[in-house]
Order: structure tokens, then C-alpha cells, then sequence
């Protein structure tokens, strides 16, 4: 019984540590207007406490004056930031011109 509860708490664990995604979106202008998109990494250091490298939204849009940005954790950024223990956290961000 006792081997049971801690196998359930690993798994409980593990599912909680995996299930901090976030996901932010915003328009600029009136938003999305031709469908050309634009994506480059994040780089986070501690957690994301210590920016490495961004990108810039509105030089990822060029001369667009209406674009939608998106900043996410995808499925691959969830999987390097828990095989780092956190220690390495990128992010993708999206711009849809």
C-alpha cells in the first residue's frame, strides 16, 4: 500500500511540475493581417529571472504597423526548462504579421 501511495505522488508530482505553461497574446494595430509569422526563442537563465537573450516584437513585424505577437511555452521549452531543473528557461515568441 505504502509503495502504491509514493508511485502516485511521484506521478502527481511530475504532472504538477510539467503544467506551469503560460501563454500571453496581444495585437497591435488591428491585429493579424496578411498571415506571414515570425518565431524566435527566448532565453531565460534561474527560472527565467535572468533574461539572456529576447526578442523584440515590433522588429520581428518589420514595417508592419498591424501584427499580433504571442509569447508561449511550447511542449520543447516545457521539456529543456525541466531537464535543466530550471536552471535554463526559453520561451517562443510568435509574431503574425
Amino acid at each position: 500500500m505504502k509503495n502504491k501511495f509514493l508511485s502516485f505522488a511521484v506521478v502527481c508530482l511530475l504532472s504538477l511540475s510539467m503544467a506551469s505553461c503560460y501563454t500571453v497574446s496581444y495585437a497591435v494595430g488591428s491585429g493579424a493581417q496578411t498571415g506571414a509569422t515570425v518565431v524566435e526563442k527566448n532565453h531565460y537563465l534561474i527560472g527565467g529571472l535572468a533574461p539572456f537573450k529576447t526578442a523584440d516584437p515590433s522588429k520581428m513585424a518589420g514595417d508592419a504597423k498591424n501584427y499580433q505577437v504571442t509569447i508561449t511555452h511550447t511542449f520543447i521549452d516545457g521539456l529543456i526548462n525541466v531537464l535543466t531543473s530550471g536552471f535554463y528557461t526559453p520561451t517562443t515568441t510568435i509574431v503574425k504579421k
